[in-house]
């Protein structure tokens, strides 16, 4: 059944209504994923702004610049329609990974990336990660100048706790915050809240599906092929204690489909976030138009209570092991 986007949110200082649904593009960078397609990934783009899904949350690390490079080109004569958030701040040199944002990384990162995304500014534009070292009133400063530049229309930061940082003054140009967030990590709910509550800003949840593992597709068999990044360790979600919980997720959520008519795993769990974060956007990384149109499926409904509350029940283990953690 085809779906449109039934749900939407305002992003501060944009003014514009966002689906609750976003496209990560991070497998748009076309490594690290599996098996891509360019022109597949074009046409899950053209796809996603025929059904109102319009917000695209990319980076110039994904791909390092190929992300941004695949978007550009896929909103060819399309760029009003769409919303694009790129982030700035994780750089690679010589094979290694590092922070930066200093103002010259800045004013070049973002120079690059309109470039690569053949555009003139920038709807969003966020700090990827914090080297903790440029105090943030010098890097919002920056942002603030480049919004008055007409590069950027509004910023936010990604992995960024705004109520532990050194302020004189939160801008008013910062629209959004983002942590990893769904049921397969839920260490940041505690931020998440306490950050909307003092500020009111639009919350983005990445990791929104836990790299994949809530869709059902994967047990502890499943061989992913060499040149998926999910075979390092680093990716918990797919190893160890961390797969065992998140499989006990999936079969509750299994258990209880066929309360919900021609809905999927991977729609309960996106649903799952909407209805717990209602100030929330679940970005979902996308390969495929086909994974587009059951993205969509997690809009216009909602997870009986009963069932969401055992869901909290099963998932809630990172969040209390964090506020243990914190007592000792």
């Amino acid at each position: 059944m085809t779906m449109t986007v039934s749900e939407f949110l305002e992003i501060p200082q944009l003014n514009k209504k966002v689906a609750r649904i976003g496209f990560g593009c991070c497998p748009m960078g076309m490594h690290g994923w599996g098996a891509t397609d360019e022109t597949e990934l074009v046409r899950a783009v053209h796809a996603a702004l025929g059904k109102g899904v319009n917000l695209f949350d990319t980076a110039d690390v994904y791909g390092i610049g190929e992300s941004e490079k695949v978007l550009g080109k896929a909103l060819k004569g399309m760029r009003q329609e769409a919303i694009i958030a790129t982030k700035f701040g994780v750089r690679i040199k010589d094979g290694k990974t590092f922070y930066d944002n200093s103002m010259g990384w800045i004013n070049n990162a973002v120079d690059l990336s309109l470039s690569r995304l053949q555009t003139d500014y920038i709807d969003l534009y966020q700090v990827h990660n914090w080297d903790g070292k440029i105090p943030f009133d010098e890097i919002f400063g920056i942002l603030s100048g480049l919004k008055k530049a007409g590069k950027i229309l509004a910023f936010g930061v990604t992995n960024i706790d705004l109520k532990d940082v050194n302020v004189d003054r939160i801008p008013g140009n910062l629209s959004t915050f983002s942590f990893e967030y769904g049921l397969a990590k839920r260490t940041y709910e505690p931020k998440i809240f306490s950050n909307h509550e003092k500020l009111g800003l639009c919350f983005l949840s990445w990791g929104s599906l836990g790299q994949g593992i809530l869709s059902g597709k994967y047990d502890e068999n499943s061989d992913l092929p060499e040149n998926d990044r999910r075979r390092r360790e680093v990716y918990r979600n797919f190893h160890g204690k961390k797969l065992e919980h998140n499989l006990r997720i999936v079969d509750y959520m299994r258990k209880i489909l066929n309360n919900y008519e021609n809905k999927t795993l991977t729609q309960m769990a996106i649903r799952w976030i909407l209805d717990q974060i209602p100030f929330s956007i679940a970005l979902t990384g996308v390969k495929r138009s086909e994974q587009l149109e059951e993205n969509i499926g997690g809009l216009g409904w909602k997870i009986d209570p009963e069932h969401h509350s055992r869901l909290c029940e099963l998932s809630e283990v990172d969040s209390r092991k964090k506020a243990q953690n914190a007592q000792k």
